[in-house]
């Protein structure tokens, strides 16, 4: 690529190696550790996603047990970041933006001068640093995280203080697992450019999640949840279809920036769903959604024949964490818990073979202006 040219949005411009995950939009299949999200999201714990992640492997049996505990060491936050909270619930901020705040101040009180131990830090007090926000906002205290409880389990404990049953575990983990890591997205990216300075890497999770905030990244799951209740209760999936493509508005929930096919994470947390709802949750709720899905598929075929607006991840993580119990408020802050091991792992990446991250900028202004003295403007 010339000097001259632009790549708007760096689009098509390959600019790191990595081994964490790989992407083909055009079959629809991701790969996460040399693993395909289908098989990795459905048998891993969370724990064992990131030290594959962290270590290229996956773990032994002792391995994974003193993985596990040292990350569930890491879970307490101090007052001062509960104060922050507090603030934030008080004021009602956004839940972004009290993980924000929560991130930068992660690591008071630790003592860390060290990249591993600031990554292993980040992911285990993300869960933590969510549910004592939310528990603010609900006018409860907040709790101290269970070291006795995986890190999805524990997640769910914190934010409702009760000891969550097995379907509503392998579901979070499910979803957890299938969104870690998703190549070189604008959050992640943000992440490796703030690593390439040699800054730390708590300063690079605030990064990735102030660049998760934006609605064009992380924003989609909370609406196609309110679409998706509005389309059970008014029981025409085909009407609310065609109203909303005759009104011109996007359909949440369908379309990816890379896939030209159905997004491999819906599959995986379809299934998910599915075993979830049949467990006990709300089958006719599923069953709209299923519906929903095949009818919107078809219509957004038959009115965009140009364009492939197949499900991705946005549409079954909503059916998913909604019967889970995660409020809808904290659809996006659950993305990040997720995606946090993913972020660190990017980082270390970074580190371990890094090149300031400077690339460069046409000039499309003025030139050859000549200063005019205030008093004769």
């Amino acid at each position: 690529m010339s000097d001259q040219e632009v790549s708007r949005g760096l689009e098509g411009v390959t600019v790191a190696e990595t081994r964490l995950s790989r992407i083909d939009g055009e079959t629809g299949e991701l790969t996460i550790g040399g693993f395909p999200v289908e098989e990795l999201a459905t048998n891993a714990t969370y724990e064992e996603s990131v030290f594959l992640l962290f270590e290229d492997r996956l773990p032994t049996a002792g391995e994974l047990d003193e993985f596990r505990a040292d990350l569930a060491g890491r879970r307490s936050i101090g007052d001062e970041v509960r104060d922050v909270l507090r603030r934030a619930a008080d004021e009602e901020r956004p839940a972004m933006d009290a993980l924000r705040m929560g991130a930068a101040a992660a690591s008071l009180g630790t003592g860390a001068d060290d990249s591993g131990e600031d990554a292993r830090r980040v992911i285990a007090a993300f869960p933590t640093i969510v549910a004592t926000y939310w528990r603010y906002r609900e006018g409860e205290d907040p709790l101290e995280p269970r070291e006795d409880l995986r890190h999805a389990a524990n997640y769910l404990y914190v934010l409702t203080g009760e000891e969550p049953d097995d379907a509503a575990v392998r579901g979070l983990e499910t979803y957890l697992n299938a969104v870690i890591d998703h190549g070189l997205n604008a959050s992640t990216f943000a992440g490796r450019v703030v690593v390439s300075t040699e800054s730390d890497l708590v300063s690079a999770a605030t990064a990735s999640v102030g660049a998760l905030k934006g609605p064009l990244h992380g924003g989609a799951p909370g609406p196609v949840l309110d679409m998706l209740r509005a389309v059970h209760e008014s029981g025409d999936p085909e009407g609310y279809v065609r109203d909303a493509l005759d009104r011109g508005e996007r359909l949440m929930g369908f379309g990816h920036r890379v896939y030209r096919v159905r997004d491999p994470r819906a599959a995986v947390l379809s299934s998910a769903a599915e075993r979830f709802y049949e467990a006990g949750g709300d089958a006719e709720f599923f069953e709209t959604v299923r519906a929903f899905e095949d009818v919107a598929v078809g219509l957004l075929a038959e009115h965009k024949p140009d364009r492939r607006l197949e499900t991705n991840v946005e549409f079954y993580t909503a059916a998913l964490l909604a019967g889970i119990g995660v409020p809808q408020e904290l659809f996006t802050t659950t993305f990040a818990v997720a995606r946090v091991g993913g972020w660190m792992a990017h980082g270390l990446e970074q580190l371990a073979d890094n090149r300031l991250v400077r690339p460069r900028a046409r000039y499309v202004g003025d030139t050859g202006r000549e200063w005019t003295p205030v008093e004769d403007r």
